[in-house]
Parts: C-alpha cells; structure tokens; sequence
C-alpha cells in the first residue's frame, strides 16, 4: 500500500501515486486523490446516519483533462461517502516527462489504473462503490463496469463520450489502418479553445475551481491516430450494447453547438459533443438507464453557469437519493 500525502487540492485532499510498470516511454504511474467525509459526532454511538455512509465513489476524468472538481467530491463526503478521483496514467499529476500526454492504445489498458484505484482505498468490505466518469472518463468506466459485473453498484456519467460525433462507421476502418501504420501520427487541431472560454465566461466568483492549464490546456491535447482508434472501439462496443448490470445516471446538456466560431450560445450548450447522439447511444449503455438533460449546461454541466450548475446537482442528488432508497441491507 503506498502513502497518502498532501495534494495540490490543499484542505482535506490527499493524493496517492499508483506505480504501473514501465513502457517504451519510461516509468508509468496514475494518482488517486481522495477526500474522506468528517467523522461522525461522538453522540451517534458509532452509528453514522448520513445517507452515502458506506458508499465508495471513483471518478474518472475526461480526455485532456485530470480531477480538480472539489465542489464534486465535498457533496459526496457531505452525504457521509468516501470520494477518490483518478488521473490516469500520462495526465494531470500523473504526467511525466519525455511521455506522450493521454496515449493509450486500447482502453482496456486502463483496467491496470481502476485496479490500483479501488485497492488504495483500503478496507473496502461491504462498501457500495459508484462509478462517476466525465466525458472519456465516462466511456472508460461504462465499458469497465460491462467487463465488471457486479462491481458497480451505480454508474453516474457526465456527457460520456459514447458516439463518435461524424459517421464512426465509415471514419473507423480509415483511422484503424492509420494507426496500424503511424499509431503516433497526430490529427489536425480543430479545437479552437472556445470550450475553455466558455467555462471562463460563466465562473462563478462564489463557487470558484483553480484549473492548472498544463493539465488541462486551453486547446485539447494532440489526438494522435491510435488513441482516436481505442476511443472508436470503445463506441463501437457500445453501439452494440454493453450490458451494465447496475443502474446508470447520464446528465447531458440540453443542446450541443458548433464552436465554429465564438458565440454566447457557447456558453450555454456543450461545444464538445452531439448531445442527443449521446442520449441515444446511453439507452445501450444497460437495462436501467435515466437520462437527464439539462437546460442551459456546458460539456462538463458541474462547470455550467450558475442556474444550469445548481440544476445539475439537484438531479444528482435527486437520482442519488432515489438510488440509495432501492438499495437493502445497508
């Protein structure tokens, strides 16, 4: 078991660095960041009545992207559960030098980094675990949980990257051969860092987030042709339906825009992702699966203006309350 020490986060986040192995760029590690509820008052006798007492939630970020939600992590362990974030291996903290930022070859791969995860949480017997994942994150943990029965208890996605936004099946046997030939070749950058501006546009002085832009730049990270290949794969698997065998959360924004160029609409819609794409392809996903859409949401609807943010969180903490009621013997 390795050591938990201080995180950039501050406060009551510590970090946790989870060795890998090496591969042909050096030594390979991802970073489990945790926040652990406050101790139940003396008075309840070893009793602790919170709702999420028992609950475990693992959450996995976004492509080009690594944990700094705090807000996120505090109304779980307000609600009495024990939250651990994963920056994978090759971002955010987890990112070394000479390495090639977010490359993977197959998805699967990540199975090493979940594993290293969910054994640094220590005595995890009889605890409920919740698989929360954003955007890749969200692709990530669906298919992991589908390979997993009977892991998850829930699975909550944040605008899941589950659809390939143009036509993935005509794009995938080009991008497969491509990267078979020149796995690290790089794709066109269309990002035009409107995403990123748009996030800036609607912060809110009141619920401040400190991002690190090495980790999280204002332009996406350089897609390289064999990641791009693992991510259509993992649509792929999806599209044909993966079975998740517990019941699945997916909050999306309302509307998707084209960042073409700025706009105001881009501040309230995601500029990332076809919503109502993801929205179909999230009925795939398992036999119970609630979609929720919210008005006025970005890509990353805990990132929204306020109105849509609050929105976010009330339907989280809606569908969570009436996750917990289903659950007996606990």
């Amino acid at each position: 078991m390795g050591e938990w020490v201080a995180d950039i986060l501050g406060g009551e986040f510590q970090q946790q660095t989870l060795w890998l192995g090496d591969d042909a760029e050096g030594e390979v590690v991802a970073t489990v960041v945790r926040a652990l509820p406050q101790s139940a008052p003396w008075w309840w006798f070893g009793q602790d009545d919170r709702p999420l007492a028992g609950v475990d939630v693992l959450y996995v970020h976004g492509w080009s992207d690594y944990f700094f939600q705090t807000r996120l992590a505090r109304f779980w362990t307000s609600r009495g559960a024990r939250f651990f974030a994963l920056d994978l291996r090759k971002y955010g903290r987890s990112l070394r030098p000479g390495q090639t930022p977010g490359f993977i070859t197959d998805l699967s791969t990540y199975d090493d980094d979940i594993a290293a995860a969910l054994d640094a949480r220590g005595d995890a017997g009889g605890r409920r675990l919740v698989l929360l994942g954003h955007s890749t994150g969200g692709l990530i943990l669906s298919l992991w949980a589908s390979r997993h029965p009977g892991e998850a208890d829930a699975v909550i996605l944040n605008s899941p990257w589950l659809e390939f936004q143009i036509a993935r099946t005509a794009v995938a046997p080009m991008v497969g051969l491509h990267a078979k030939l020149w796995p690290r070749d790089i794709a066109p950058q269309v990002d035009l860092g409107f995403y990123t501006r748009a996030q800036l546009e609607v912060a809110d002085p009141d619920d401040p987030v400190d991002v690190n832009l090495e980790w999280r730049p204002e332009q996406t990270m350089a897609v390289h042709a064999a990641w791009l290949n693992a991510v259509l794969a993992g649509h792929a698997a999806v599209s044909r339906g993966v079975g998740i065998d517990a019941p699945v959360c997916v909050l999306l924004s309302a509307r998707s825009a084209i960042p073409s160029r700025w706009s105001d609409e881009l501040t309230r819609a995601d500029s990332v992702l076809l919503v109502d794409d993801i929205a179909r392809a999230a009925l795939k996903l398992g036999s119970s699966v609630t979609v929720e859409r919210i008005d006025g949401a970005l890509h990353d609807v805990f990132l929204s203006a306020h109105d849509a943010r609050e929105d976010a969180y009330a339907r989280l903490a809606r569908w969570v309350a009436g996750w917990r009621a289903t659950l007996t013997g606990s």
